[in-house]
């Protein structure tokens, strides 16, 4: 039955967690989204980000109610996973490797979304918005990794890159 409740906790938590992070990126890169991820994105987080947001303002441009807010719907779930008998220090770490772990994933499935639009539908209506959400992650690569037979490598390298940082994020916390 604890698995179930664990099961729960951590998909609601992801979810939330994955649409703040969201709705940070798309403020920090200015991109406009259409309107339906919009309505989406308020709908879901505006419980808590209004409220976060008396208490901390957007400082430098940036819209840190929805970063902070991420990190406390991480922090909560991970109270409620690890449940008793974890220190305050424990469930701090495991929270900040999960938020970590889910921007790591956040881009990842990001890169993985634009690629599938690019095979399928790359004028999709969402696919301009996809690549806007993916252009600071590509556009240095780009700059570095030509195309290959026409073929755009960056994607695969910035995949690729994500799992290095997340093996390397691994081993700092877990040695």
């Amino acid at each position: 039955m604890l698995t179930i409740l664990q099961l729960i906790v951590d998909t609601a938590a992801s979810v939330v967690g994955g649409v703040l992070l969201l709705r940070f990126w798309m403020q920090v890169i200015r991109v406009r989204p259409p309107a339906s991820v919009a309505q989406f994105t308020f709908t879901l987080t505006d419980w808590l980000v209004r409220p976060l947001r008396r208490v901390l303002p957007g400082v430098g441009g940036y819209d840190w109610a929805s970063l902070i807010g991420a990190f406390l719907v991480v922090l909560l779930a991970s109270c409620v996973l690890l449940l008793a008998g974890a220190s305050g220090q424990t469930v701090l770490l495991v929270a900040l490797f999960r938020f970590l772990n889910w921007i790591i994933y956040g881009f990842m499935g990001l890169l993985i979304i634009e690629v599938i639009f690019s095979w399928i539908n790359p004028h999709a209506p969402l696919a301009p918005f996809v690549h806007a959400l993916n252009d600071p992650l590509l556009r240095p690569l780009r700059r570095l990794i030509p195309p290959v037979g026409g073929l755009d490598l960056s994607v695969l390298v910035a995949l690729i890159l994500l799992q290095i940082v997340k093996y390397l994020l691994g081993q700092a916390f877990f040695f």
